[in-house]
């Protein structure tokens, strides 16, 4: 298959002009705390549900299948060179731990069930674009495993994820089984910032980019920056709201600065 140049240019385009949309909307996608699921919510304005380990499981997957499919059904394609295969497993990397990890782990509300289909549609479309991207476009001489970005952009998606993960478990590990109530978040990077799971996952996606050094890569990093660092934005307020003992030397999401 050729490199459609001009299709991941437009999708790369979209998905900077996806991350500037979330950050002008006036309010937060409508799930886990900002889904209002109280008494005075009517039957009819309830949106449908779905499980939250179902839902993360189905929209999460399309990012780590398109990839795989894409390279395994694309004989002799660019990607086989071990610059390329491993920039491409670092993405498969990420989605194969919120696919079978993540989403089995997590202890969350019900998920609307039009978020579920909106993300899986993003996720479909952007693991098109990176994959079509790295596998077809992208051209790396045999030494780029050397280069300073890549060695940079790998440590940092590396450490980003062990960031992510950890956090993740710590918030896990908050509530019991059965458990919906919010609690403040304690230990790691936590310390310093109420979104460590998010910063860690944008220090990933930046150490993405720079590893990979192209406009389709970057413009990912960009929209998760924009969409999850207003999330944090938005947890570090809820937090400030909820508890009257919340620390407040505590950052948003970078820690001693935002």
């Amino acid at each position: 298959m050729q490199c459609w140049d001009n299709l991941i240019n437009t999708l790369s385009c979209v998905l900077f002009l996806v991350g500037v949309s979330h950050l002008v909307r006036l309010t937060q996608a409508p799930y886990g705390r900002y889904l209002d699921l109280g008494p005075s919510s009517s039957s009819s304005s309830m949106p449908r549900m779905m499980p939250a380990r179902l839902a993360w499981f189905l929209q999460e997957l399309p990012s780590l299948l398109v990839p795989l499919m894409m390279m395994t059904t694309t004989p002799n394609h660019t990607g086989s060179s071990l610059g390329t295969s491993l920039l491409l497993g670092t993405f498969c990397l990420h989605y194969f731990q919120r696919t079978f990890v993540y989403s089995v782990l997590m202890r969350g509300r019900p998920f609307p069930l039009h978020v579920m289909i909106e993300a899986g549609l993003f996720c479909s479309l952007n693991g098109f674009t990176q994959s079509h991207y790295l596998v077809h476009c992208a051209h790396y001489h045999p030494t780029w495993t050397s280069d300073t970005r890549f060695l940079i952009g790998s440590t940092l998606f590396l450490l980003g994820m062990a960031i992510n993960v950890h956090s993740d478990y710590l918030l896990r590990n908050l509530r019991q089984p059965g458990e919906v109530v919010y609690k403040i978040p304690k230990g790691g990077l936590f310390h310093y910032v109420s979104g460590a799971n998010y910063f860690g996952e944008i220090v990933e996606w930046l150490g993405y980019a720079i590893a990979t050094w192209s406009l389709t890569t970057f413009s990912f990093a960009f929209c998760s920056l924009c969409f999850i660092g207003r999330r944090a934005f938005h947890h570090h307020r809820f937090y400030h709201e909820k508890f009257h003992d919340y620390p407040r030397s505590r950052k948003a999401l970078i820690p001693f600065i935002f």
